[in-house]
């Protein structure tokens, strides 16, 4: 099977804690190595995490934007994070019921002594939390210094005016972004500049019951053959289960089809992209197994928690979903398919196969007293050092391939020694990268809707994507 190597610029760690309020980090209570953001468990009410939220008057682009930063920048000069002043930082993020944030803060604070680091818990919603971080930056607030950043965030945070641009801190320390997974680079990356860190990632998986198939569907087009065959075998009701609920989940999974035939929403220029052959080819598959008859009849319900419950009920042959399921297929108090599950990358379309893109990044406030300071923890968390921590104490995804190499991190969790999921994550395409990506959001959910559904065909869709998206660059 071709596997897609490209990052396509259209662009879950789902903590278990996260998982059933349908997105979790709140972040990223780094449980399972899964986010979401997307139905995962980040929990994203995009109608809540919005840039229409962000005070316009904050907006900053091109010379004046870099002038903000270097401001900030300069008012710092000398003060230099090892230079042996005292110094307290405010870390921000959602819920971690794992306590790997408490060990890694205890990690930083060791080997930098100087620097205090104050924990500051955000809403457990991740839109909720989005909101608060918006309303403190644009009013200038100095409070927090460091935050936790959902993947689909930094473009919207960096035109705002909100954070530092990290390139002068990433070239000075001779950080190489290459040794990062390249999707989670993309994802931090805004107008030719760098805004955050990977701190952790997500892709979406196919599992399937090993114990009624041999081996996974290579393709689209396999899967459903696969799912109409074997629909019924050992009790299954159902050949396939996704995520079609009109919510962030439904996003993700139509980027996924997309990517898989070579389709993408907007470009690294901003261009919406969407109406081609490909979008539509890619929409009419995926529509063609939303209204399959070896789906649940109420598909369109679905999300993360409706598709692992009747999962491990036993209730279906295959179900795309996040890395977080691994790990509840052998678990016997919620299990019924222990010791008969396996996955494996989610199937091709016409370019290879594509997985949604999720995960949190860490980023610094523009207004923080400790610019310096605050990228010494920032390059910490999301260096080798902190994210072994993150993986080992908290079930988190790295970002840095070297560490699926570490022993220790192998032994953290099976999917991290598994080369099947680093491919995973290796091929995993990002959202559309924009400013106002939860408006694009809204919009593709409506039309993508409408489309499984049947109310509208798949052209259709894709040209009121293409009209409507547009306008809302426009505005």
């Amino acid at each position: 099977m071709q596997i897609k190597k490209k990052v396509l610029t259209s662009v879950l760690a789902f903590s278990m804690v996260g998982v059933l309020a349908a997105c979790g980090d709140n972040g990223d209570t780094d449980n399972n190595g899964t986010d979401t953001n997307a139905g995962g468990n980040e929990n994203v009410n995009t109608e809540n995490d919005g840039a229409d939220n962000a005070d316009p008057e904050a907006e900053n682009t091109g010379d004046d934007e870099e002038n903000m930063n270097d401001d900030a920048e300069a008012e710092n000069d000398g003060e230099a994070a090892g230079d042996g002043e005292e110094v307290t930082l405010t870390y921000a993020r959602g819920q971690d019921a794992t306590g790997a944030t408490d060990v890694l803060v205890e990690a930083f604070m060791e080997e930098n002594p100087n620097i205090t680091v104050e924990f500051r818990e955000m809403p457990s919603d991740t839109g909720q939390s989005h909101d608060q971080y918006v309303t403190e930056f644009s009013a200038g607030d100095t409070t927090i210094d460091v935050f936790d950043a959902d993947v689909i965030w930094p473009a919207e945070f960096a035109q705002a005016g909100y954070v530092l641009e990290l390139d002068r801190f990433i070239e000075r320390d001779g950080i190489d972004m290459e040794d990062y997974f390249e999707g989670t680079v993309e994802s931090g990356t805004f107008d030719g500049r760098m805004w955050a860190m990977p701190k952790f990632t997500d892709a979406g998986l196919l599992y399937y019951r090993s114990d009624i198939v041999d081996e996974a569907p290579a393709t689209w087009d396999e899967l459903i053959e696969m799912s109409q065959e074997y629909q019924g075998e050992e009790g299954t009701d159902f050949g396939y289960l996704m995520q079609a609920n009109q919510y962030e989940g439904l996003v993700v999974n139509a980027i996924e089809f997309f990517g898989a035939y070579g389709a993408q929403v907007i470009d690294e220029d901003q261009n919406v992209t969407i109406n081609s052959p490909e979008a539509v080819t890619a929409l009419e598959k995926m529509m063609e197994i939303a209204q399959s008859d070896f789906v649940p009849g109420d598909i369109l319900n679905f999300d993360e928690p409706a598709t692992h419950t009747a999962f491990l009920e036993g209730q279906a042959v295959f179900a795309r979903n996040w890395p977080y399921m691994q790990a509840m297929t052998e678990d016997e108090d919620v299990s019924q398919v222990q010791g008969n599950v396996d996955f494996a990358l989610l199937p091709a379309g016409d370019d290879g196969s594509a997985a949604g893109l999720g995960g949190w990044m860490s980023m610094i406030n523009r207004n923080s007293e400790h610019p310096e300071e605050a990228w010494e923890l920032l390059k910490f968390m999301t260096g080798p050092e902190g994210q072994k921590i993150t993986a080992i104490e908290g079930g988190s995804a790295p970002t840095l391939r070297e560490l699926y190499e570490d022993e220790e991190v192998q032994n953290a969790a099976p999917l991290f020694a598994n080369d099947e999921f680093v491919e995973t994550l290796e091929n995993a395409v990002p959202r559309p990268i924009t400013p106002i990506y939860p408006q694009i959001s809204d919009i593709m959910q409506i039309e993508l809707s409408r489309a499984l559904s049947g109310d509208i065909s798949a052209e259709e869709a894709i040209e009121n994507m293409e009209e409507n998206i547009e306008s809302a660059l426009a505005e």
